[in-house]
């Protein structure tokens, strides 16, 4: 008998239990094991109903991701689910934990299915560029109905036990999955209940197939924010074929849909993004809206004021954000009152001193935070980490305000801080491995996706989103206007171009920036002085309809660039979309390529991380240092080599990293697997 996958028999019920920790994923072994144990079962004439359930703390949890891109190794999983499908002895699903991906595709090739209270269940193959590969764009319709399966299968969500219960994917919450399965199984026989094998079960599609409306609307509901994605409209058209089509015809499209989409640019880059977000969580060299973030996550946590007016008008706005969010459907309705009273808001720095973790997000402004700093030395408790939420202040400079380097770190949340997944730890000269440690833990706890950073003036992501800004610019100077910069980042994919993210943030904040280090910026003081301050004076480098956030072009923008560039004595030239996209892009790549120099990230895929969940970067293009070795470092280093000439600015010139990767013919992620090796 395989050794992660035993067969018992408790009288009449044999127990099949996969134990393949720590999550079960559906291995070759286990797949084999499942079909061995399942064939024994059927054979034994003194076992009566199979009982399928799994060790540990879940049901199977998906396939085994590291098998993807390798050959495949029998047996296949359809081979195994139609063996338990056509089996004549009712089989019941016992879930605990979750039941993802492969683990929810064998429970609907099960007979019944029964859960613990607080198991959840899904198809989130989406979320790698997949679509389900084993049946489950074809039964999950047939168990819950096409329009709940698209939503979960589009989305990639899962469900609760409770919402399974109610949508008929289960037939009962258990106590205990593996005692509960065996009872029901026991009733199954006792009150002789034919099986109900989904793949002959078309009654939950009868309502669709006479008016299809139900089914479109609900693909439109569910894909309006799929923009860029192949994923989500396969995964669709293979819901949609379970109406058209008979059951195994329908398979065949589904097993169609999967290959192409396993072999696809943005399913490798959606999966390399997947095993990078777990990379980053890993420390080099150590082993192993803020307040909202930790009330979100359950934590309680002490807000602290300078003043009783502040205090006041900061519990305020995170009241009207909550509530906002209640209206829409996007937490539970008694979500707010529960999370405002994990928030206890005081005056005064001295209530630091019980507090195990303290974060300042003061000013942007170093002698605010050395004061701060200072100020937390003395009344927190030894012990405590000391953490800044700096966007690029030098953090080795705050920490010398202490007596405790060891203690201070950064700890970077990305605005807005309640809903952005990033947080950027920044790892000083002197910091302690425990604080890092702990900050990782923090960010994990609060659901966000944590990389660590060196020390830098903008540490990863603004340093690199710096280059951007310095070639938007340069190029209103050279004939682009704000809209068609805006335009070619916003196909590539990101949710926002330069410009309008100027507005978003307000012009003037560059303004006074600028006035106070002595630069000028032609094109953007003149905005500025003519009151044009982004979306909250209704105008910036685009204009704003009263009560809108969407960007209109101005007309009066591009006479005021043409009155600027005719005071320089420049000329207007056309700007081709490409051009702009390599502008836009490579002077970041390179500068990645700095930082990974520098040793100011660990890995290439820490930087993609940071982008992916920092600054909206599409997740089908994986990051930008992933994408730079889809483009070809080689192309990338010619064209930064030829803007260098053509714009005379050497800062353009190709790092020495990406100039030797390039004449290598290498790419960045030879790095990683150089450091995995070593």
């Amino acid at each position: 008998m395989n050794e992660v996958v035993k067969l018992e028999r408790h009288d009449v019920i044999g127990i099949v239990t996969v134990n393949n920790p720590p999550v079960n994923a559906l291995s070759a072994a286990v797949r084999g094991g499942i079909l061995d144990c399942m064939k024994k079962a059927i054979a034994d004439p003194e076992v009566k109903a199979i009982v399928l359930t799994c060790a540990g703390r879940t049901f199977i949890a998906g396939a085994d991701i590291t098998e993807f891109g390798k050959p495949p190794k029998p047996p296949g999983l359809q081979e195994v689910l139609i063996e338990m499908d056509n089996s004549p002895k009712p089989i019941v699903a016992a879930i605990h934990g979750t039941a993802l991906g492969g683990g929810l595709e064998v429970t609907l090739a099960c007979h019944f299915r029964v859960a613990v209270k607080d198991a959840r269940l899904g198809l989130p193959e989406v979320k790698l560029g997949l679509l389900p590969g084993a049946g489950g764009t074809q039964r999950l319709p047939r168990a819950v109905g096409p329009e709940l399966a698209v939503k979960m299968i589009v989305s990639g969500d899962p469900i609760s036990a409770p919402e399974a219960l109610k949508s008929g994917l289960i037939e009962e919450i258990v106590e205990g999955p593996a005692s509960g399965a065996e009872a029901f199984a026991r009733k199954v026989l006792a009150e002789k209940r034919p099986l109900r094998r989904l793949r002959d079960d078309d009654s939950k599609l009868a309502a669709a197939k006479a008016d299809r409306s139900i089914f479109t609307n609900a693909v439109a509901a569910v894909t309006k924010r799929a923009r860029g994605l192949e994923a989500p409209f396969a995964a669709a058209d293979a819901v949609g074929a379970s109406l058209d089509l008979p059951f195994d015809e329908g398979l065949k499209k589904e097993r169609e849909g999967f290959l192409k989409l396993v072999t696809s640019d943005q399913s490798k880059a959606q999966r390399y993004a997947f095993f990078a977000e777990r990379e980053a969580a890993k420390i080099s060299g150590v082993p192993g809206g803020i307040a909202m973030s930790f009330a979100n996550a359950g934590v309680p946590v002490t807000l602290i004021e300078t003043g009783e007016e502040q205090l006041k008008r900061g519990m305020g706005i995170m009241q009207k954000n909550y509530e906002a969010t209640a209206a829409r459907g996007g937490i539970p309705a008694d979500a707010p009152a529960k999370r405002m009273a994990l928030i206890n808001g005081v005056v005064g720095l001295e209530n630091v001193k019980d507090a195990d973790l303290v974060i300042e997000a003061v000013f942007e402004t170093m002698a605010v935070k050395k004061d701060v700093f200072g100020q937390l030395d003395k009344y927190a408790k030894p012990g405590a980490v000391l953490a800044s939420n700096t966007s690029y202040l030098n953090i080795d400079e705050i920490a010398k305000q202490t007596r405790r380097p060891q203690d201070v770190l950064g700890m970077h949340f990305f605005s807005p801080a309640n809903v952005m997944k990033l947080f950027e730890i920044v790892r000083a000269e002197k910091t302690a491995p425990d604080a890092l440690v702990t900050a990782v833990a923090v960010a994990r706890k609060i659901a966000k996706v944590p990389a660590v950073v060196g020390v830098c003036d903008g540490f990863v992501g603004n340093r690199m989103l710096a280059q951007r800004g310095k070639q938007a610019e340069k190029l209103l100077f050279e004939g682009a206007l704000p809209q068609q910069v805006d335009a070619v980042v916003t196909r590539f994919g990101m949710p926002m171009g330069p410009f309008a993210m100027g507005d978003l943030a307000g012009l003037d904040i560059g303004w006074r920036s600028r006035k106070d280090r002595g630069i000028k910026s032609e094109i953007a003081d003149a905005l500025c002085e003519a009151g044009r301050f982004g979306q909250k004076t209704g105008k910036g480098y685009y204009k704003y309809e009263a009560g809108s956030r969407a960007p209109l072009p101005d007309p009066e923008v591009e006479k005021l660039i043409d009155e600027t560039l005719a005071r320089l004595g420049r000329k207007r030239r056309v700007v081709s979309d490409d051009e702009i996209l390599e502008r836009m892009m490579y002077p970041m790549i390179n500068e990645g390529a700095r930082i990974l120099e520098e040793g100011i990230a660990a890995r290439p895929s820490d930087i993609d991380v940071v982008w992916l969940y920092g600054y909206g970067w599409p997740i089908y293009r994986g990051g930008p240092m992933f994408w730079a070795d889809t483009v070809g470092l080689k192309h990338i280093a010619d064209r930064l080599s030829y803007y260098a000439k053509e714009t005379n600015d050497p800062s353009l010139e190709p790092a020495p990293l990406l100039k030797r990767l390039a004449a290598e013919g290498k790419g960045f992620a030879s790095l990683a697997a150089a450091s995995k090796a070593a």
